[in-house]
């Protein structure tokens, strides 16, 4: 915790869990990316918080943006971004949605397949565009992250020239190739085998007269929960070994897309113990229920995936296993219950307990209004 956050928690008056963001964690994260590879461009993932503050800080200080949508293009364009800075990098989009991105100047746009591509052709067709770039996510295992992103998104290595070479044929510009290694990734080696797959694409694409330029390394740089994890420099340095081992000394272009390295150590919760109980009088596990859980924006913790830290005044005291809950009348709204987690046997109700680590995918996990319960207050400082 911050020293401006623990200020902040001093003087707070309001009732209700809350997250608190401070600017400057923001700010030191950005130039470390920075320093960290710095002939690579930075494109922040919006989705991992799109607060107008964080946004606007970001743009001030020259990063670009990844969205998943046409709202987070518009909240990245208020910031004062501009179009050439954004990338539409959802590979699921709406045909008007296209439409509406190259209407406000947005020229780069994430593909996995031909009817994506077909989508993107027939919108620049009818906005009357020239100039828009397609780059075709590749399937990578996601070994080593807490959250593997290896279905969803994405085709085989062995399809992307082919569908970037549809795109040729329709008339953009086959541009590069991305993949995304796996969120919360604390394997600094897992780009490798990504890299290699994707310098394969770029020699079949040269064999059909197709030049790639750009090679979107993704996301998946960690923030710190309760495990250690290697610093944005070790990170760099494997990255840019991993480049020159598969492309030599025709480096293509790259952009990263941090969201969670860039945001989530910013953030923290405040929360309310609300009851305390056991199930039997016999059990050795206690369940402590929080006024948050996973429908008010911890649902990072579904499958025990993320392990906020979590600090209380009685930190120091002797501890007991306890299962953490949420307020809502929904059964699966159960945190930790398969590891619980080591809390001071004196915490009490109305106690105050710190979730560290939840400045990314807390506010855009919270629901509205289920159970009546508001979705998460946040504040930018």
């Amino acid at each position: 915790m911050t020293e401006r956050i623990r200020e902040f928690l001093r003087t707070r008056r309001e009732d209700g869990p809350c997250v608190v963001i401070d600017l400057d964690v923001v700010r030191e994260n950005y130039h470390a990316f920075s320093r960290a590879l710095p002939d690579t461009r930075v494109f922040y993932a919006v989705k991992a918080n799109p607060a107008p503050e964080v946004l606007g800080l970001l743009a001030k200080l020259g990063s670009c943006f990844d969205c998943a949508s046409v709202v987070e293009i518009e909240l990245a364009l208020a910031a004062g971004a501009t179009a050439d800075r954004i990338s539409f990098g959802n590979t699921i989009k709406k045909e008007r949605d296209v439409v509406r991105a190259m209407e406000l100047g947005v020229r780069l746009f994430a593909v996995d397949c031909t009817a994506e591509v077909d989508k993107v052709s027939r919108s620049a067709e009818k906005v009357g565009v020239a100039d828009a770039r397609i780059f075709c996510r590749i399937l990578c295992d996601g070994a080593g992250a807490d959250w593997p992103l290896s279905r969803k998104f994405g085709c085989v290595p062995e399809m992307a020239a082919d569908v970037l070479e549809h795109g040729h044929r329709l008339g953009l510009t086959a541009y590069g190739i991305s993949f995304h290694v796996g969120s919360q990734q604390a394997n600094v080696n897992a780009w490798d085998s990504a890299l290699a797959s994707a310098s394969a694409v770029f020699k079949e694409c040269a064999t059909r007269g197709l030049s790639l330029s750009m090679v979107n390394l993704g996301g998946g740089f960690p923030a710190r929960y309760l495990k250690p994890i290697p610093g944005v420099p070790s990170y760099g340095d494997a990255i840019f070994r991993a480049l020159s081992k598969h492309f030599g000394n025709q480096l293509p272009e790259t952009i990263i897309e941090p969201g969670r390295g860039m945001v989530g150590e910013a953030g923290l919760i405040e929360a309310e113990v609300v009851l305390i109980s056991k199930k039997a009088e016999s059990d050795d596990v206690r369940w402590v229920y929080l006024d948050i859980g996973k429908f008010n924006g911890l649902a990072e913790t579904m499958d025990e995936a993320i392990r906020y830290p979590i600090r209380t005044a009685r930190d120091g005291d002797a501890t007991v296993p306890c299962v953490l809950a949420g307020p809502t009348c929904d059964s699966v709204d159960v945190m930790y219950e398969k590891t619980p987690y080591m809390l001071p046997f004196s915490l009490e109700i109305g106690d105050r307990v710190l979730i560290e680590g939840t400045g990314a995918y807390t506010t855009t996990y919270s629901a509205v209004a289920f159970n009546g319960f508001p979705p998460l207050r946040q504040y930018v400082i």
